[in-house]
């Protein structure tokens, strides 16, 4: 069979799919990178807020211990919890940066998926083009073996003919 002519094309358009599907893969790999980072945030922020009321509640009693339940102490106190939910503040801002992370993931995931999608059709087209290419052959080979045959028995039988 004589060699495809189009054979570097087929190979190129193979190794265009496999660096779409490894491009899908690692796109996947991100996305699921940023949300396992948005859940971690998520979970840091809620024991950020239970460990601020636990802070706030042991520096009360300590200072109901001490007796000073002075403006002093109190002002104190709402400065700390108020740095507290400022840290919570600032996790949240991270939160809310991570899910607009997530988004672009999710649409660089779904342009990755839509570009697998078309190197693998563009690779069915040449391998269907080669499938077609390939019977072509086989039957003009066959039609050649066919009249080649043809011309054989008629051969003999002239010669049978002439005995």
């Amino acid at each position: 069979m004589p060699p495809y002519r189009l054979q570097v094309l087929l190979e190129m358009r193979e190794r265009a799919k496999e660096e779409a599907e490894q491009a899908f893969s690692d796109a996947v790999k991100a996305l699921e990178k940023e949300k396992a980072e948005l859940k971690r945030l998520e979970e840091d922020l809620e024991k950020r807020k239970a460990e601020r009321k636990q802070k706030v509640m042991a520096y009360l009693q300590q200072v109901m211990a001490k007796g000073a339940t002075g403006v002093n102490s109190l002002t104190m106190m709402n400065r700390y919890e108020d740095r507290l939910k400022d840290e919570e503040a600032q996790v949240a801002l991270e939160i809310e940066r991570q899910k607009e992370a997530i988004k672009v993931a999710e649409k660089l995931v779904e342009q990755r998926r839509r570009e697998m999608a078309e190197a693998a059709k563009e690779l069915k087209a040449i391998e269907k083009h080669k499938e077609t290419w390939q019977k072509q052959i086989r039957a003009e080979r066959q039609a050649k073996e066919e009249l080649n045959q043809e011309e054989i028995g008629n051969t003999l039988f002239l010669m049978r003919q002439r005995k």
